[in-house]
């Protein structure tokens, strides 16, 4: 998670400029600072991460298909022999 730095005087003074009492001035500094401490902020790293992750996603899925691909050629080739075996019966 990456901080963000933030003057909290500044902001409060900036309030108290613009006419917003001391007390709430600073409440609303304080709600502010904590709002931000819990936002969580994308790094370049995390998304490298998560590009890393999601071409590691597509490569199992691209196994899984050809996995299931050669799966279902052996249930139809089952199959068909099965029907084969049925139509030499009748």
């Amino acid at each position: 998670m990456t901080a963000i730095t933030f003057d909290t005087h500044k902001f409060i003074s900036t309030l108290k400029l613009s006419g917003v009492p001391e007390n709430q001035a600073e409440a609303i500094s304080n709600a502010f600072k904590e709002a931000q401490g819990e936002a969580e902020l994308a790094t370049k790293r995390d998304i490298t991460d998560l590009r890393h992750e999601i071409h590691d996603l597509k490569h199992d899925m691209h196994d899984l298909e050809q996995r299931l691909i050669i799966q279902l050629g052996g249930l139809i080739a089952v199959a068909i022999g099965i029907v084969a075996a049925l139509v030499k019966l009748l």
